[in-house]
Protein backbone atom coordinates (compact mmCIF):
# COMPACT_ATOMS: atom_id res chain seq x y z
CA UNK A 1 0.00 0.00 0.00
CA UNK A 2 2.99 2.49 0.93
CA UNK A 3 4.39 1.74 -2.82
CA UNK A 4 1.19 2.58 -4.05
CA UNK A 5 1.02 5.85 -2.13
CA UNK A 6 4.61 6.99 -2.87
CA UNK A 7 3.82 6.46 -6.60
CA UNK A 8 0.73 8.64 -6.48
CA UNK A 9 2.83 11.33 -4.66
CA UNK A 10 4.89 11.26 -7.21
CA UNK A 11 3.09 11.29 -10.28
CA UNK A 12 1.07 14.29 -8.37
CA UNK A 13 4.06 16.46 -7.82
CA UNK A 14 5.00 15.42 -11.80
CA UNK A 15 1.76 16.58 -12.60
CA UNK A 16 1.81 19.97 -10.73
CA UNK A 17 5.80 20.20 -12.55
CA UNK A 18 4.19 20.38 -15.96
CA UNK A 19 1.35 22.34 -14.93
CA UNK A 20 2.41 24.81 -12.80
CA UNK A 21 5.58 24.80 -14.89
CA UNK A 22 4.64 26.66 -17.91
CA UNK A 23 2.96 28.74 -15.28
CA UNK A 24 6.24 29.58 -13.82
CA UNK A 25 7.94 29.77 -17.69
CA UNK A 26 5.66 32.02 -18.92
CA UNK A 27 6.20 34.12 -15.76
CA UNK A 28 9.75 34.14 -16.35
CA UNK A 29 9.46 34.67 -20.26
CA UNK A 30 7.64 37.79 -19.43
CA UNK A 31 11.26 39.36 -18.54
CA UNK A 32 12.02 39.20 -22.00
CA UNK A 33 8.48 40.36 -23.69
CA UNK A 34 7.84 43.91 -24.54
CA UNK A 35 5.02 45.97 -24.58
CA UNK A 36 2.33 45.67 -22.37
CA UNK A 37 0.26 44.78 -24.76
CA UNK A 38 1.98 41.39 -25.44
CA UNK A 39 2.37 40.59 -22.11
CA UNK A 40 -0.81 40.57 -21.55
CA UNK A 41 -1.40 38.56 -24.62
CA UNK A 42 1.07 36.11 -22.68
CA UNK A 43 -0.93 36.00 -19.41
CA UNK A 44 -4.30 35.87 -21.46
CA UNK A 45 -2.84 32.47 -23.34
CA UNK A 46 -2.25 31.17 -19.80
CA UNK A 47 -5.49 32.21 -17.79
CA UNK A 48 -7.71 29.79 -18.17
CA UNK A 49 -5.47 26.87 -16.84
CA UNK A 50 -3.43 29.46 -14.04
CA UNK A 51 -5.50 28.66 -10.55
CA UNK A 52 -6.76 24.99 -11.69
CA UNK A 53 -2.78 23.87 -11.93
CA UNK A 54 -1.99 25.13 -8.26
CA UNK A 55 -4.46 22.33 -7.13
CA UNK A 56 -2.23 20.07 -7.83
CA UNK A 57 0.53 21.19 -5.47
CA UNK A 58 -2.17 21.23 -3.12
CA UNK A 59 -3.03 17.28 -4.02
CA UNK A 60 0.84 16.61 -3.41
CA UNK A 61 0.90 18.46 -0.19
CA UNK A 62 -2.82 16.75 0.48
CA UNK A 63 -0.27 13.33 0.16
CA UNK A 64 2.61 14.23 1.75
CA UNK A 65 0.68 15.42 4.97
CA UNK A 66 -1.59 12.27 5.48
CA UNK A 67 0.43 9.58 3.91
CA UNK A 68 3.95 10.08 4.72
CA UNK A 69 3.98 12.01 7.95
CA UNK A 70 7.21 11.08 9.29
CA UNK A 71 8.65 12.26 6.04
CA UNK A 72 7.11 15.03 5.61
CA UNK A 73 7.95 16.36 9.05
CA UNK A 74 11.53 15.31 8.46
CA UNK A 75 11.81 17.06 4.45
CA UNK A 76 10.46 20.43 5.49
CA UNK A 77 12.68 20.58 8.55
CA UNK A 78 15.66 19.48 6.18
CA UNK A 79 14.78 21.39 3.41
CA UNK A 80 12.54 24.10 4.73
CA UNK A 81 14.77 26.93 2.99
CA UNK A 82 14.02 25.90 -0.26
CA UNK A 83 10.34 24.74 0.35
CA UNK A 84 9.84 28.25 2.07
CA UNK A 85 11.47 29.71 -1.44
CA UNK A 86 9.26 27.82 -3.25
CA UNK A 87 6.35 28.66 -1.91
CA UNK A 88 6.83 32.38 -1.10
CA UNK A 89 7.44 32.18 -5.04
CA UNK A 90 4.12 30.72 -5.75
CA UNK A 91 2.40 33.40 -3.57
CA UNK A 92 4.22 36.03 -5.42
CA UNK A 93 3.01 34.38 -8.44
CA UNK A 94 -0.46 34.21 -7.59
CA UNK A 95 -0.97 37.88 -5.92
CA UNK A 96 1.12 39.48 -9.16
CA UNK A 97 -0.88 37.93 -12.01
CA UNK A 98 -4.05 38.58 -10.81
CA UNK A 99 -3.33 42.17 -9.22
CA UNK A 100 -1.17 43.39 -12.62
CA UNK A 101 -4.12 43.81 -14.41
CA UNK A 102 -6.22 46.29 -11.75
CA UNK A 103 -3.99 49.00 -12.17
CA UNK A 104 -4.53 51.42 -15.01
CA UNK A 105 -1.26 52.75 -15.51
CA UNK A 106 1.82 50.85 -17.90
CA UNK A 107 4.19 51.44 -15.09
CA UNK A 108 2.26 49.87 -12.41
CA UNK A 109 1.69 46.61 -14.21
CA UNK A 110 5.04 46.64 -15.46
CA UNK A 111 6.14 46.46 -11.60
CA UNK A 112 3.76 43.84 -11.13
CA UNK A 113 5.17 41.99 -13.84
CA UNK A 114 8.22 42.41 -12.07
CA UNK A 115 6.99 40.67 -9.59
CA UNK A 116 5.75 37.23 -11.28
CA UNK A 117 9.08 37.26 -12.88
CA UNK A 118 10.36 37.12 -9.40
CA UNK A 119 7.99 34.66 -8.20
CA UNK A 120 8.21 32.18 -10.85
CA UNK A 121 12.13 32.22 -10.89
CA UNK A 122 11.87 31.48 -6.95
CA UNK A 123 9.22 29.24 -7.49
CA UNK A 124 11.77 27.62 -9.80
CA UNK A 125 14.64 27.58 -7.73
CA UNK A 126 13.14 26.41 -4.60
CA UNK A 127 11.87 23.08 -6.38
CA UNK A 128 14.43 22.62 -7.97
CA UNK A 129 16.69 22.69 -4.73
CA UNK A 130 14.38 20.43 -2.78
CA UNK A 131 14.58 17.91 -5.97
CA UNK A 132 18.53 18.40 -5.63
CA UNK A 133 18.65 17.75 -2.05
CA UNK A 134 16.75 14.42 -2.09
CA UNK A 135 19.27 12.96 -4.55
CA UNK A 136 22.03 14.46 -2.91
CA UNK A 137 20.76 12.95 0.41
CA UNK A 138 21.07 15.09 4.22
CA UNK A 139 22.53 14.65 7.65
CA UNK A 140 19.89 13.08 9.33
CA UNK A 141 21.56 11.45 12.48
CA UNK A 142 20.61 8.25 14.58
CA UNK A 143 17.68 9.73 16.41
CA UNK A 144 16.14 10.65 12.61
CA UNK A 145 16.31 14.40 12.63
CA UNK A 146 18.44 16.81 10.73
CA UNK A 147 19.88 19.94 12.29
CA UNK A 148 21.34 22.99 9.78
CA UNK A 149 20.68 23.76 6.60
CA UNK A 150 24.32 23.66 5.08
CA UNK A 151 23.51 20.39 3.34
CA UNK A 152 21.55 22.53 0.79
CA UNK A 153 24.72 24.91 0.17
CA UNK A 154 26.17 22.89 -2.37
CA UNK A 155 27.50 22.87 -6.04
CA UNK A 156 24.85 19.80 -6.81
CA UNK A 157 21.81 21.59 -5.66
CA UNK A 158 22.79 25.07 -6.72
CA UNK A 159 23.02 23.06 -10.30
CA UNK A 160 19.79 21.42 -10.20
CA UNK A 161 17.68 24.86 -9.01
CA UNK A 162 19.15 26.35 -12.45
CA UNK A 163 18.42 23.39 -14.25
CA UNK A 164 14.48 23.75 -13.04
CA UNK A 165 14.57 27.06 -14.22
CA UNK A 166 16.18 26.19 -17.43
CA UNK A 167 13.10 23.61 -18.07
CA UNK A 168 10.43 25.40 -16.81
CA UNK A 169 11.56 28.10 -19.10
CA UNK A 170 11.72 25.55 -21.99
CA UNK A 171 7.68 24.86 -20.98
CA UNK A 172 7.15 28.45 -21.09
CA UNK A 173 7.95 28.69 -24.44
CA UNK A 174 6.65 25.82 -25.81
CA UNK A 175 3.68 26.54 -23.88
CA UNK A 176 3.44 30.05 -25.69
CA UNK A 177 4.05 28.59 -29.22
CA UNK A 178 1.02 26.66 -28.53
CA UNK A 179 -0.97 28.98 -27.45
CA UNK A 180 -0.31 32.27 -29.07
CA UNK A 181 -1.32 33.67 -32.62
CA UNK A 182 0.32 32.18 -35.62
CA UNK A 183 1.88 35.40 -36.45
CA UNK A 184 3.46 35.32 -32.86
CA UNK A 185 3.95 31.48 -32.43
CA UNK A 186 7.08 31.75 -34.71
CA UNK A 187 9.15 33.80 -32.52
CA UNK A 188 8.11 31.56 -29.34
CA UNK A 189 9.16 28.47 -31.64
CA UNK A 190 12.52 30.29 -31.91
CA UNK A 191 13.05 31.01 -28.32
CA UNK A 192 12.07 27.39 -27.89
CA UNK A 193 15.28 26.40 -30.04
CA UNK A 194 17.44 29.09 -28.25
CA UNK A 195 16.58 27.78 -25.09
CA UNK A 196 16.93 24.27 -25.35
CA UNK A 197 20.95 24.20 -25.53
CA UNK A 198 20.99 26.39 -22.43
CA UNK A 199 18.64 23.72 -20.52
CA UNK A 200 21.04 20.80 -21.75
CA UNK A 201 23.93 22.50 -20.89
CA UNK A 202 22.51 22.82 -17.62
CA UNK A 203 21.67 19.20 -17.29
CA UNK A 204 24.96 18.02 -18.27
CA UNK A 205 26.66 20.65 -15.81
CA UNK A 206 24.16 18.88 -12.49
CA UNK A 207 24.89 15.64 -13.97
CA UNK A 208 28.73 16.05 -13.51
CA UNK A 209 28.44 17.91 -10.33
CA UNK A 210 26.64 14.45 -8.95
CA UNK A 211 29.16 12.44 -10.58
CA UNK A 212 32.09 14.55 -8.57
CA UNK A 213 30.14 14.52 -5.20
CA UNK A 214 30.74 11.45 -2.98
CA UNK A 215 27.04 12.45 -1.03
CA UNK A 216 25.64 12.00 -4.35
CA UNK A 217 26.81 9.04 -5.87
CA UNK A 218 25.98 7.26 -2.27
CA UNK A 219 22.92 7.97 -2.48
CA UNK A 220 21.40 7.31 -5.88
CA UNK A 221 21.32 3.90 -8.11
CA UNK A 222 22.80 3.83 -11.39
CA UNK A 223 19.30 3.68 -13.10
CA UNK A 224 18.83 7.11 -13.07
CA UNK A 225 20.39 6.96 -16.18
CA UNK A 226 17.05 6.29 -17.78
CA UNK A 227 15.52 9.39 -16.42
CA UNK A 228 18.76 11.46 -17.90
CA UNK A 229 18.70 9.99 -21.05
CA UNK A 230 15.37 10.86 -21.22
CA UNK A 231 15.55 14.24 -20.12
CA UNK A 232 18.05 14.84 -22.59
CA UNK A 233 15.50 13.13 -25.81
CA UNK A 234 12.57 15.23 -25.08
CA UNK A 235 14.66 18.54 -24.84
CA UNK A 236 16.05 17.65 -28.15
CA UNK A 237 12.63 16.60 -29.52
CA UNK A 238 10.77 19.96 -28.50
CA UNK A 239 13.57 21.89 -30.27
CA UNK A 240 13.52 20.00 -33.41
CA UNK A 241 9.28 19.82 -33.50
CA UNK A 242 9.29 23.56 -31.80
CA UNK A 243 8.93 25.10 -35.66
CA UNK A 244 6.50 22.83 -36.90
CA UNK A 245 4.99 20.65 -34.84
CA UNK A 246 3.40 22.90 -31.75
CA UNK A 247 1.68 19.91 -29.69
CA UNK A 248 4.33 17.78 -29.57
CA UNK A 249 6.99 20.03 -28.54
CA UNK A 250 5.16 20.87 -25.69
CA UNK A 251 4.80 17.28 -25.06
CA UNK A 252 8.42 16.68 -25.26
CA UNK A 253 9.01 19.90 -22.60
CA UNK A 254 6.42 18.32 -20.52
CA UNK A 255 8.38 14.87 -20.51
CA UNK A 256 11.52 16.76 -19.79
CA UNK A 257 10.13 18.05 -16.66
CA UNK A 258 9.05 14.46 -15.22
CA UNK A 259 12.24 13.43 -15.03
CA UNK A 260 13.73 15.12 -12.25
CA UNK A 261 10.91 13.16 -10.47
CA UNK A 262 11.80 10.04 -12.10
CA UNK A 263 14.90 10.45 -10.85
CA UNK A 264 14.43 11.52 -7.14
CA UNK A 265 11.76 8.35 -7.10
CA UNK A 266 13.82 5.75 -9.35
CA UNK A 267 17.39 6.74 -8.13
CA UNK A 268 16.74 7.27 -4.39
CA UNK A 269 13.91 4.23 -3.92
CA UNK A 270 13.41 2.14 -1.52
CA UNK A 271 14.57 5.21 0.27
CA UNK A 272 12.61 8.13 1.65
CA UNK A 273 15.30 10.27 2.53
CA UNK A 274 19.10 9.42 2.06
CA UNK A 275 21.28 9.84 5.46
CA UNK A 276 24.43 11.15 4.51
CA UNK A 277 26.09 10.68 7.83
CA UNK A 278 24.53 7.42 9.31
CA UNK A 279 23.27 4.45 6.76
CA UNK A 280 21.07 3.39 9.49
CA UNK A 281 19.35 6.71 10.10
CA UNK A 282 18.06 5.98 6.42
CA UNK A 283 14.20 6.87 6.14
CA UNK A 284 12.84 4.41 4.08
CA UNK A 285 9.42 4.90 2.22
CA UNK A 286 8.05 1.99 4.55
CA UNK A 287 9.16 3.93 7.57
CA UNK A 288 8.01 7.35 6.21
CA UNK A 289 4.30 5.85 5.92
CA UNK A 290 1.34 6.24 7.92
CA UNK A 291 0.14 3.11 9.64
CA UNK A 292 -1.68 0.90 6.84
CA UNK A 293 -5.45 1.19 8.46
CA UNK A 294 -4.70 5.15 7.76
CA UNK A 295 -3.10 4.48 4.32
CA UNK A 296 -6.50 2.48 3.55
CA UNK A 297 -8.56 5.03 5.17
CA UNK A 298 -6.95 8.13 2.55
CA UNK A 299 -7.52 6.06 -0.32
CA UNK A 300 -11.51 5.63 0.19
CA UNK A 301 -11.39 9.46 0.30
CA UNK A 302 -8.88 10.09 -2.22
CA UNK A 303 -9.88 7.58 -4.37
CA UNK A 304 -13.10 9.40 -5.99
CA UNK A 305 -11.68 12.55 -6.02
CA UNK A 306 -8.81 11.88 -8.79
CA UNK A 307 -11.23 11.40 -11.37
CA UNK A 308 -12.39 14.74 -10.65
CA UNK A 309 -9.16 16.43 -10.70
CA UNK A 310 -8.39 14.89 -13.94
CA UNK A 311 -11.59 15.27 -15.76
CA UNK A 312 -11.58 18.98 -14.77
CA UNK A 313 -7.76 19.73 -16.12
CA UNK A 314 -8.80 17.64 -19.71
CA UNK A 315 -12.07 19.52 -19.77
CA UNK A 316 -10.27 22.80 -19.31
CA UNK A 317 -8.11 21.66 -22.01
CA UNK A 318 -10.74 20.81 -24.23
CA UNK A 319 -12.76 23.89 -23.85
CA UNK A 320 -9.86 26.33 -24.28
CA UNK A 321 -7.64 24.49 -26.75
CA UNK A 322 -6.09 26.04 -29.74
CA UNK A 323 -4.66 29.50 -30.03
CA UNK A 324 -5.86 33.17 -28.34
CA UNK A 325 -7.26 35.43 -30.53
CA UNK A 326 -8.36 39.27 -29.87
CA UNK A 327 -11.61 37.47 -29.00
CA UNK A 328 -10.08 35.59 -26.42
CA UNK A 329 -11.15 36.27 -22.73
CA UNK A 330 -8.35 39.00 -21.35
CA UNK A 331 -7.95 37.04 -17.84
CA UNK A 332 -5.30 39.89 -16.49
Amino acid sequence: MELAWYAALGLVFAGYLVLGGYDYGVGLLLSGIRGDAQRRAALTAVGPFFLGNEVWLVASLGILFGAFPRLEGELLSGYYPAVVAALVGVLLVTVGVQLRGRPAEPASRARWDRVVVAGSALAALGWGAVLGGLLQGLPLDASGHVAGIGHLATPFVAATAITLVTLVAVQGATFLSLRMPAGQATARADLVRRLVPVALGAVGLATLLGSLSAEVRAAVHPRVLVPLLLMAFALLAARLLAPRRAGWAFVASSVALLAPVLLVGMGRYPAALVSTVDPAATLTVAEAAAAPATLRLLAWVAVPFVPVLIGFQAMSWWVFRGRIDGKAPVYW
